[in-house]
C-alpha cells in the first residue's frame, strides 16, 4: 500500500505517518519549501519527503510521481485565530490548494481513494437542540476558518460526483496531543503552565472565552479514525471525528491547573476575544461508528497530562 499524506510535517500528520509505518504502509508525504520538520525526528529516513507548495501547479506531477492509492489531504492554514489575520492566506491555501491537487489527481487519471480533512468549524453556529451534531446539520460557519473549509469539502464532493473522484470528507472535531502547536487552546495553556513552573513567567494565565463548549480528541484515537475511513469510509460521504462529549474550555484549564507544580491565577484578557466565537461545537459520531466500528480511547485527563509533560520538557531542553 502506498500513501500520500500531504502536510505531512504537521501536527496530525506525523502521527498519522507513525501510525501508517507501524502498520507496513509505504509513506509518502509532502511539505512546503523551508517548511520545520521537527515533528518528524526519527522517521525522515522512513518516509519519502517531497517539498510541495499547495499554490503551485504541479499537483498532477506530485500524483504521477508518488502514484498513490490513498492521500490523505491534510496541507492546510488550520488556525481559527490567525484566520482572522490573514483572511486571504486562509482562503489560498485551504480553498485554492485542495482545487489544484484534485485537479492534478484528475489530470493524471490515477483514482487514490482521498480523504480530504475539513472541521467541525464548518457547522459554526450551532443551536443548542441541534447537538450533538449530525453530520447533515445546517452550515453556518463564524469564522474565515469555517468557510474555507467548508467551501474546499463542497468543492471536493462535486470533483467526486463530477469526475467521479473516490473523495471521503471527514469533519474532525478539536484534536490534541503533545506536538500541537500554539495557537491551539491545550497548547497555549500547558505552554504557560510549564513557563510558571520553570519561573519564566509570573503565575498568571491571561484567558479569553472560557465558556466555549468543545469536543476534544486525542490525535492518536484520530489518525486511527482516518486510517479505518480510508480503508471503510464510502466515496461521497461526509464523516464526523470526535468523542461525541462536550467540554467547556474552562474545564481543561481547570485540569491542567490541577497538573501543575505551583498555584497560578487566571486573568480574563479582552484582547483574546475573536470577533465571533462558536459556542459549542459536539459530534455525533454514530455514523463513523456504525461503519468503521472507530471509538476514541484516549482520555481527555491522559492527553493533557502528556501535552504538559511535553511543554516541560521542551521548555527545559530549551532554557537548559
Amino acid at each position: 500500500m502506498r500513501t500520500l499524506i500531504t502536510g505531512i510535517s504537521g501536527f496530525v500528520g506525523s502521527y498519522l505517518a507513525e501510525s501508517l509505518l507501524a502498520q507496513g504502509v509505504e509513506v509518502w508525504g509532502t511539505h512546503q519549501p523551508g517548511a520545520n520538520i521537527d515533528n518528524l525526528q526519527g522517521l525522515v529516513n522512513r518516509v519519502n519527503l517531497l517539498e510541495y507548495d499547495l499554490l503551485s501547479n504541479q499537483g498532477a506531477e506530485l500524483i504521477a510521481r508518488v502514484q498513490p492509492e490513498i492521500v490523505f489531504h491534510l496541507a492546510a492554514q488550520s488556525s481559527v485565530g490567525r484566520s482572522w489575520d490573514d483572511k486571504e492566506e486562509t482562503i489560498n491555501a485551504n480553498v485554492n490548494g485542495t482545487v489544484r491537487l484534485l485537479e492534478g489527481i484528475r489530470e493524471t487519471g490515477i483514482e487514490p481513494r482521498i480523504l480530504l480533512i475539513g472541521s467541525a468549524e464548518e457547522y459554526g453556529l450551532v443551536k443548542p437542540e441541534e447537538t450533538p451534531i449530525k453530520e447533515g446539520n445546517p452550515m453556518r460557519p463564524l469564522s474565515p476558518y469555517g468557510v474555507s473549509k467548508l467551501a474546499a469539502g463542497l468543492l471536493a464532493l462535486q470533483y467526486h460526483r463530477a469526475y467521479g473522484l473516490e473523495v471521503i470528507h471527514v469533519r474532525a472535531f478539536n484534536h490534541i496531543g503533545p506536538r500541537q502547536a500554539l495557537g491551539f487552546v491545550t497548547s497555549d495553556f500547558a505552554k504557560q503552565v510549564a513557563e510558571i513552573e520553570a519561573c519564566l513567567l509570573e503565575p498568571v494565565i491571561m484567558v479569553g472565552n472560557l465558556e466555549a463548549q468543545r469536543d476534544f480528541t486525542d490525535v492518536r484515537d484520530v489518525v486511527r479514525a482516518y486510517r479505518l475511513l480510508a480503508d471503510r469510509g464510502k466515496p461521497g460521504e461526509i464523516y464526523n471525528v470526535a468523542s461525541g462529549k462536550g467540554v467547556p474550555v474552562a474545564r481543561v484549564l481547570e485540569i491542567l491547573l490541577s497538573l501543575a507544580k505551583v498555584p497560578i491565577r487566571v486573568e480574563k484578557d479582552p484582547a483574546r476575544m475573536r470577533p465571533s466565537d462558536v459556542p459549542i461545537l459536539v459530534g455525533d459520531i454514530s455514523k463513523i461508528q456504525a461503519e468503521t466500528g472507530w471509538q476514541p480511547e484516549i482520555s481527555l485527563e491522559q492527553s493533557l497530562q502528556e501535552v504538559l509533560d511535553y511543554w516541560r520538557n521542551h521548555i527545559n531542553k530549551v532554557h537548559n
